[in-house]
C-alpha cells in the first residue's frame, strides 16, 4: 500500500478511536428556562448544549414556556415513542411552584416521568430549581425537598439548581427576575452537561 494511503488510513482510524463509544439521543422536557424564553434563537442553554455535542449526540428540545409537571407528564409518552431517547433531562416544576400547586402532585408527576423514561430504556437526569424567597421558607423548602427526594430515591444524576453560580445576582436575570439572560446560558449548559451520563 502506498505510504500516502497508509497515512490517510492511520488518520481515519485515529479519528474513529477518538469518538465516544456510543452516540446518544437526549430529550429535554422543560419549561421556559429550557425553551429559551426572552432569548434570540440559538442563545438558550439547550441550543448551546446541542452545538457542543453535535454531531455525535442529538438533542431534542421538547420544552414549552409555561409548562407544568402535569403538562410534561401528559406529553412524555408520545415524546418517548417518537424520539426513543437514550437520556431524558427533566427540568420541570418551577411553574408548579410559582402557581402554588401541591408539592405532593409535583412529586408524583416527576416520579411517574422517571418511571416512564426508565421503562423506555432511557436514563434520567433531574434538574431542580428554587422558588423566590417571597413564597415563604416552608413552601420553598418543601419545593426543594421534592427534587432532593426524587433524585435520592431513584439514584439519578442530579442538578440541584439550574441557575447555580448566579442565583442571587439580579443582573443575570431578565426584567421579570425569573429568566436568565443570554450571558449566563453557557454556565447553565455546563452545569447540566457535567451530569450527563455520556460515554
Amino acid at each position: 500500500m502506498p505510504s500516502a494511503m497508509v497515512n490517510i488510513v492511520s488518520v481515519l482510524c485515529a479519528a474513529l478511536l477518538a469518538l465516544p463509544a456510543s452516540a446518544a439521543t437526549i430529550l429535554v422536557m422543560g419549561d421556559s428556562l429550557s425553551a429559551g424564553y426572552g432569548l434570540a434563537p440559538g442563545q438558550g442553554w439547550v441550543s448551546l448544549l446541542q452545538q457542543d455535542l453535535e454531531p455525535r449526540h442529538r438533542i431534542i428540545n421538547a420544552s414549552i414556556s409555561g409548562e407544568t409537571s402535569d403538562g410534561g407528564l401528559a406529553r412524555l409518552p408520545e415524546a418517548l415513542r417518537r424520539h426513543k431517547p437514550d437520556i431524558v433531562i427533566l427540568e420541570l416544576g418551577a411553574n408548579d411552584g410559582l402557581r402554588g400547586l401541591p408539592m405532593s402532585r409535583l412529586q408524583d408527576n416527576l416520579q411517574q416521568m422517571v418511571n416512564l423514561s426508565r421503562r423506555a430504556a432511557a436514563r434520567v437526569v433531574l434538574v431542580g430549581m428554587a422558588l423566590p424567597s417571597n413564597y415563604g421558607p416552608r413552601y420553598t423548602a418543601e419545593f426543594r425537598a421534592v427534587y432532593d427526594s426524587i433524585a435520592k430515591r431513584n439514584q439519578l444524576p442530579y442538578v440541584p439548581l439550574l441557575v447555580a453560580g448566579f442565583a442571587t445576582d439580579i443582573s443575570k436575570f431578565q426584567p421579570d427576575g425569573l429568566h436568565p439572560v443570554a450571558s449566563v446560558q453557557a454556565t447553565m449548559m455546563h452545569t447540566v452537561k457535567a451530569k450527563l451520563p455520556l460515554k
